[in-house]
């Protein structure tokens, strides 16, 4: 089973050499610490960030230098600030050629929720309706049970959406899997030690499983 680090280590082969990507809150910003040495890859965050780096070593923070989730970061050579419209307009563009996502819940068609739990003080959606209606490609990063042991790979959300039938992907501390056309999470990697039946019994969605499931190379 992986930890928070080990899902972002795993998300981060899913980057490719050139590619503009946005990090959402959570899980995806830990993806900046393990992109591939030698790659030429674009960190964006819409409050208004061009080229952030790794998490600064403890000591070297500056606490002007945020990304959306207002973790303090580092800016690599030829990074650049802007103001948040145009962080806005390059996502609304579809500039960004990735943009991985927390979540609370995925269902089996591709729908997200990760802004809202009715009853729960928010201070609002943030640029989360923006990534998910623009993004040419969303890649989940998120816990698949929550801390009851429920799973949050489900038929059809409970929780108010934030987009639908947008994701593409979803990495858990358990397994990697693709949302299919017609619906259901394919299993494509089992996290290290997991066993296909401890997957089926922690997704409550449709789960399809065909051939041997490789494991996960972290």
């Amino acid at each position: 089973m992986l930890d928070k680090n080990g899902i972002a280590k795993r998300i981060a082969q899913e980057v490719r050499d050139g590619m503009f990507v946005n990090l959402g809150i959570g899980i995806p910003t830990l993806v900046a610490n393990f992109i591939p040495e030698g790659f030429n890859v674009v960190l964006q965050s819409e409050n208004g960030l061009l080229g952030m780096g790794p998490f600064p070593f403890e000591g070297d923070e500056d606490a002007d230098l945020i990304n959306a989730g207002k973790q303090t970061i580092t800016l690599l050579e030829g990074s650049s600030i802007f103001d948040s419209a145009m962080s806005f307009g390059m996502i609304r563009a579809q500039k960004v050629d990735l943009t991985i996502l927390g979540a609370m819940e995925v269902s089996e068609t591709g729908d997200i929720a990760n802004w809202k739990i009715p009853g729960k003080m928010v201070k609002g959606m943030g640029g989360a309706m923006d990534l998910v209606a623009s993004a040419k490609n969303i890649i989940v990063a998120m816990q698949q049970v929550n801390k009851a042991g429920q799973s949050k790979l489900l038929a059809k959300c409970d929780l108010p959406l934030t987009g639908v039938g947008c994701v593409k992907r979803v990495v858990t501390e358990l397994g990697v899997y693709e949302i299919m056309p017609q619906g259901g999470f394919k299993l494509l990697e089992s996290a290290p030690g997991i066993s296909v039946e401890q997957i089926r019994n922690a997704t409550a969605g449709k789960l399809i499983v065909e051939g041997d499931i490789k494991e996960m190379v972290i």
